[in-house]
């Protein structure tokens, strides 16, 4: 194909690479440098494409439309599918289906998008979230979540994956949803219904690895991974070595194509500590123009889950940073375990569950900015003080924290009551942005595992792999309880942590205790105020207060993990009111709606406080 045809048919396309349906027919574009001859085979036929200058093959075929199912025939030996296929209908070994993006009617054209701005996050899992499994079956569970004060949906990875389940980390066709699911209008609709209901959709996207079982990347190119960087799960994808500009061609686009063909509303970057770049312009910089461009009008956040919480993944380019909006902080989240729980194995063993940790990570978000690590042998962190709050991401449960364990339980069942509902209202009260995981909102007995269906050798290597993983935990270490850990590639692994929702109705006490703290934290005018500045003090061992200071009056939230706490006279200004009437009580945990038993005001009409065990309470004082 001569150059000129190659590109004017090039800038007919919304993407560089896939099956597009055109006027004239479907255009194939595949990058396949050490290829010499590629072609499309549908049904018994094939069609050439031509080869392009920078390793490219394309070519249209007049006839086709959507539904069209094909293969690539490299070399004239055998076929693979589509690197950028968009759907796999029977699975990432079968062949590639195209594709119409544009045949489904959107009713969301009134939708503006997302910010950082007020964001409260649920993370699900499509699979686990209801009985059925399917995108149609969660869009009918999305009411629930608006209406309980859920801002923003989180999908756990959709790109196609083998086997009949697993989490998702391991898909290796990107652009494909998983077909289990439903199809890909499907999804449209559940995004189309969520935004119809004020609901963000945003989707966990895995760009520092691809999964072995079903990866023919290197079919095409053996520049797709490189032996420069090394990550968990071996080379690195090659975004800065030679030959490196088709592979972030293809991740460039897949950012596109999710924003862009699904109306997302941004992205969960996984794992970001792995995903390797010495070129001048770091590939998340580029996720992050790309999304946002691909908006268009609408508004999208790209948030990032890095290990060591590096703030430089929000701040901006001319200050060294990838401009993305959001970073998962850890370090909330192990505090809170080991405060809850009082165990600190493996890498809880540097966080002692303290009030002047949880103070200080309400105070400043991420509390490793620099300083030695001792599970890393290691500094980590770097200096975060110029960080909004609402950037920062808390949680006391999500998807790794749940299954990190022997059997996948709930924080409230490793916790007592009066203390799981204390740690709730600091969580949900706090100025960084929140984040749910299914089903802790009404109190999930189900677990939540690590699942994936692989075949039989893959499978033993997956099982023996987490078994050693797990092992960093001294208490799962050892070898007696070694058989009690579930197999990831069992089905009843899988089925053991699907979402039963006759909870929600049995756990009343669990859901009137997080839709009246989302309520607050909405409407409350000191605690909405995301500038509003914040100091905390410890009172006691296993006690502290948080205050915030806002123009319209301030907020106290005292805390008390522990025991009963009398403070006769206590010398801490922060317990101080505004005015001389004193503290007016805005909420308690011990609430009986919220399954509690009750609590006297802290502060007495003499001034003396008496904190009750195992409670919080937040306070008002108006100027």
């Amino acid at each position: 194909m001569p150059p000129d045809q190659a590109k004017l048919l090039l800038n007919r396309r919304r993407l560089p690479i896939g099956a597009e349906l055109l006027d004239d027919g479907v255009h194939f574009r595949v990058w396949a440098p050490r290829r010499k001859r590629v072609d499309v085979r549908v049904g018994h036929t094939t069609h050439a494409l031509a080869r392009e200058a920078d390793g490219h093959h394309s070519g249209i075929v007049a006839g086709m439309g959507a539904g069209t199912r094909y293969t690539f025939v490299l070399d004239g030996g055998d076929a693979f599918p589509d690197p950028a296929s968009r759907y796999q209908p029977e699975g990432p070994h079968g062949e590639s289906e195209v594709v119409d993006p544009l045949g489904y009617r959107w009713q969301d054209a009134a939708w503006t998008g997302v910010t950082t701005t007020g964001l409260v996050t649920y993370e699900l899992h499509v699979g686990t979230f209801t009985p059925e499994g399917t995108y149609r079956a969660a869009a009918e569970k999305l009411t629930a979540l608006a209406d309980l004060g859920i801002t923003a949906i989180e999908l756990m990875p959709l790109a196609e994956f083998p086997g009949r389940f697993g989490w998702g980390y391991d898909g290796v066709d990107l652009f494909a949803p998983f077909h289990a699911y439903g199809s890909c209008d499907d999804l449209r609709a559940f995004v189309d219904r969520a935004h119809g209901i004020g609901l963000a959709v945003l989707l966990d996207v895995v760009y520092n690895h691809i999964g072995p079982d079903g990866n023919y990347l290197t079919q095409f190119s053996e520049h797709y991974f490189s032996g420069r960087h090394k990550t968990d799960w071996g080379d690195a994808i090659n975004f800065d070595a030679e030959h490196s500009a088709g592979v972030r061609e293809l991740v460039v686009s897949n950012v596109r194509h999710w924003i862009a063909e699904y109306h997302l509303d941004g992205l969960r970057l996984d794992a970001t500590h792995a995903i390797h770049d010495d070129s001048a312009t770091h590939i998340l910089e580029d996720i992050g123009q790309a999304a946002r461009q691909a908006a268009q009008q609408r508004r999208v956040i790209v948030v990032s889950e890095n290990e060591p919480q590096d703030a430089r993944m929000v701040r901006p380019a001319s200050r060294g940073g990838y401009e993305l909006d959001q970073v998962w902080c850890d370090d909330f989240h192990h505090v809170a375990l080991v405060a809850a729980t009082g165990r600190r194995e493996a890498y809880f063993s540097d966080y002692a569950g303290a009030p002047q940790e949880l103070v200080s990570a309400l105070k400043h978000g991420i509390l490793y900015q620099g300083q030695r690590y001792g599970w890393q042998k290691k500094r980590r962190g770097a200096p975060s003080w110029d960080v909004e709050p609402e950037r920062m991401v808390f949680y006391l449960e999500n998807h790794d924290q749940v299954a990190n364990s022997r059997d996948g339980r709930r924080l409230h069942q490793l916790t007592s009551p009066g203390r799981y509902r204390a740690l709730t209202a600091l969580f949900l009260l706090a100025r960084q942005s929140p984040l749910l995981f299914q089903g802790q909102e009404f109190g999930s007995s189900r677990p939540f595992l690590y699942f994936a269906d692989h075949n039989p050798e893959l499978a033993r290597l997956v099982r023996t792999g987490r078994a050693q993983f797990l092992s960093e935990f001294p208490s799962i270490a050892d070898a007696r309880d070694a058989h009690d850990l579930d197999d990831p590639g069992a089905l009843a692994t899988f089925e053991r942590c699907r979402l039963d929702w006759a909870e929600r109705e049995r756990h009343a006490t669990h859901l009137a205790l997080h839709r009246d703290l989302l309520a607050l934290r909405r409407d409350d005018p000191v605690l909405l105020a995301g500038s509003t500045r914040v100091d905390g003090a410890v009172l006691g061992a296993q006690a502290f207060a948080i205050r915030w200071f806002g123009e319209r009056g301030h907020r106290l939230l005292v805390v008390n993990l522990g025991a009963e706490l009398p403070l006769d006279a206590p010398a801490e200004p922060l317990l101080g009111p505004l005015h001389p009437s004193g503290w007016r009580r805005l909420w308690y945990s011990e609430h009986p709606a919220y399954g509690g038993r009750g609590s006297q005001p802290p502060e007495s009409d003499d001034g003396r406080w008496h904190l009750t065990g195992e409670s919080a309470t937040l306070l008002a004082s108006d100027p």
